[in-house]
């Protein structure tokens, strides 16, 4: 119990610093703090830690995979956390998403977003939507690519998805690049945010989801309005789990 609680204090006062930072680096932008979300990045975390970043005040948990996911959001009362689903979903795990995810940040398929509709629309339920860009046009990413951006957005509205609330643009950035190029990749997918917007008439498709532990600052500064951050809060994961 005691190694629990020091487990728990530790985390709590990680979140502490972790928003101070964020604070720091909106004021430094000229932008309000308030204006970004924070998503905790739960995967690999026991119940247990979830419940002590929850009591300290945190309400948004981000998972990649829906049995571990399904297994925390059940411990835990309805509308007490917002959970986030932020890793690659395969097309036969989309019935998990509608009513116990609030959010999904990696829509990049049209066949995958069609069954997703189907299944919110059976469960009366709806999901806030990131379409995954591939910014760094990494081929080991997943994610739309820059040029048919434009086009997948098309499709997607005119397939009518009632159910699904297009919100914004995901990206991860480039790893272990210097500043600039992060802050490049970062700015690229806030202009076509921006141009989304405006050419498909989205008011409310005002969302970048973007930024981890390595390179929060610079998504702040280019913009970001969520945050996924994982070991800057946690600590470093256990990969033998």
């Amino acid at each position: 119990m005691q190694f629990m609680n020091q487990t728990s204090n530790a985390i709590a006062s990680r979140l502490i610093q972790l928003r101070e930072k964020i604070f720091a680096a909106a004021h430094s932008a000229q932008r309000r703090a308030d204006e970004i979300r924070l998503i905790a990045v739960s995967k690999t975390q026991s119940p247990e830690a979830v419940a002590a970043l929850s009591s300290a005040g945190q309400k948004d948990f981000g998972e990649s995979t829906t049995q571990e996911a399904l297994n925390k959001i059940k411990k835990f009362p309805a509308q007490s956390i917002t959970w986030h689903f932020i890793g690659h979903l395969q097309s036969n795990k989309a019935k998990f998403i509608p009513g116990n995810f609030a959010w999904l940040h990696s829509l990049d398929d049209l066949a995958l977003a069609s069954k997703l509709s189907r299944h919110a629309q059976e469960k009366s339920a709806s999901v806030n939507m990131l379409i995954e860009v591939n910014v760094t046009r990494d081929p080991k990413k997943h994610g739309v690519a820059l040029d048919a951006l434009f086009n997948f957005v098309e499709q997607l509205l005119k397939a009518d998805h009632p159910a699904l609330d297009l919100r914004g643009l995901m990206t991860v950035g480039p790893h272990a690049a210097p500043e600039k190029e992060i802050r490049r990749c970062f700015a690229q997918l806030r202009q076509l945010r921006d141009a989304c917007r405006q050419r498909f008439a989205l008011p409310a498709f005002s969302e970048l989801s973007m930024g981890m532990s390595g390179d929060y600052v610079e998504a702040v500064q280019e913009g970001a309005t969520m945050l996924r951050i994982g070991t800057a809060i946690f600590g470093d994961r256990d990969y033998s789990k």
